[in-house]
């Protein structure tokens, strides 16, 4: 490979064996280049292959970003794929490194900001919130700045957004929704939900599907509906997690247009009477 154009010292534009433009990271790779010397293999850490607006942002970031945050980053994101056995889009490395930059910047000035959706950060996303902290000692150690955990929420964040594909706002919207029917359930009830048991995590998983599918498919027709005849079934049986679902079934409507079928309304049901029946024995110990 050659190089096409020099960022600074650290990177560089250059074009892979399809041709197709990459930018190619590597700690003084560019050090005393110049545009159509080949690159020196051994000084390449990471390469990317990015759309072309997603490329201009990352130029972008590389001029005015230390490569110091894009190698915490790395750090971080190689951690995930780790943990949570599946790779990340490499837009994270745009995301997540100008928001621990910026984070630096604010904690340096003494600003801190409160993560309001920090308990269902924590709860929801438990393996990304654990990467998350983890960051934070990382950060510590190469920037001298202590970060608390709120900081550690919206880090979790990014990698939750990673590993879907999904905007930042959008991972916002879907952990409101969660928590939302969360809040429904147990006020319908009255009673607090064990989120130890493996219901309890079975009913958040659940949750996460059923909210993206929410949030990415709204205005659903009534002839797209599917029914289900073990419906009219169960309900007899578990006639208040049936209502706890229809009460769902009226929030998501009014606030999202989307219209459940009885699948949908099966499945919440279902989960509901398991973590209920289970948070009633427990609190009855």
């Amino acid at each position: 490979m050659r190089i096409q154009k020099i960022l600074n010292n650290n990177a560089i534009i250059s074009k892979d064996s399809s041709y197709q433009e990459i930018i190619v990271m590597g700690k003084g790779i560019a050090y005393g280049k110049k545009t159509g010397d080949v690159i020196d293999p051994s000084r390449i850490y990471k390469t990317f292959v990015l759309n072309h607006e997603a490329q201009n942002k990352m130029v972008q970031m590389l001029q005015k970003i230390p490569i110091e945050y894009l190698e915490l980053c790395e750090l971080i994101v190689s951690r995930a794929n780790n943990i949570l056995d599946k790779p990340l889009s490499d837009d994270i490395y745009i995301s997540l490194t100008d928001h621990i930059y910026m984070a630096v910047q604010r904690y340096k000035k003494g600003l801190r900001l409160k993560n309001k959706l920090l308990w269902e950060i924590q709860h929801f996303y438990a393996k990304e919130y654990k990467i998350a902290h983890e960051a934070l000692n990382s950060i510590e150690s190469m920037f001298q700045i202590h970060m608390d955990e709120d900081e550690a929420g919206f880090i979790a964040i990014h990698i939750v957004t990673a590993e879907h594909g999904d905007k930042v706002d959008d991972v916002y919207e879907l952990t409101r929704l969660i928590q939302d029917i969360m809040n429904i359930v147990k006020y319908y009830f009255k009673i607090e939900l064990d989120e130890r048991s493996l219901y309890y995590q079975r009913f958040v998983t659940h949750l996460k599907f059923f909210s993206y599918r929410v949030l990415s498919y709204k205005n659903r027709k009534e002839n797209e509906l599917l029914k289900n005849d073990l419906l009219e079934i169960i309900k007899e049986k578990y006639v208040n997690p049936y209502l706890c679902a229809l009460k769902i079934k009226s929030f998501v409507e009014q606030r999202y247009e989307y219209i459940l079928d009885d699948e949908e309304i099966l499945y919440l049901l279902i989960h509901i009477s398991q973590v209920i029946q289970f948070s009633k024995e427990e609190c009855s110990k």
